[in-house]
């Protein structure tokens, strides 16, 4: 992941853990993803500062029984962001709506991964 130092004011550190859903009644702490994204003023993600320093918008993905994948998030011509991953196009994950979500700790975000799109709360935002 980025170094601290080579990050500009605007970025965070933010946490997303898997919500409740039907196989896991009270959320899953060990599936998620750790972000490194610079937030606007209004805790949204900053299209403008992504452009500028796209190679430190980093990704990790965690889940309890595989090893991590890291990646990087990206902006399709469309608006649309999405988590690209080193190994290509079949693992990519949609960041389903984020250019209109809060990254605020206790909101909720959607991820379509292979097909199936979960939510994850974000439990922590902070300065890398």
């Amino acid at each position: 992941m980025s170094k601290p130092r080579q990050l500009t004011r605007r970025f965070r550190r933010v946490r997303l853990v898997l919500a409740r859903e039907e196989p896991h009644p009270y959320s899953d702490p060990n599936e998620g993803y750790d972000l490194i994204v610079p937030l606007d003023k209004d805790s949204r993600l900053d299209s403008a500062e992504w452009a500028m320093h796209r190679h430190l918008c980093q990704i990790r993905r965690f889940r309890s029984k595989d090893t991590p994948l890291y990646g990087h998030l990206v902006r399709r011509p469309d608006g649309e962001w999405h988590i690209k991953y080193a190994d290509g196009d079949s693992n990519d994950d949609v960041a389903f709506n984020w250019s209109n979500e809060d990254f605020v700790e206790e909101r909720c975000v959607s991820i379509r991964s292979k097909g199936a799109t979960r939510t994850y709360r974000i439990t922590l935002v902070e300065r890398p």
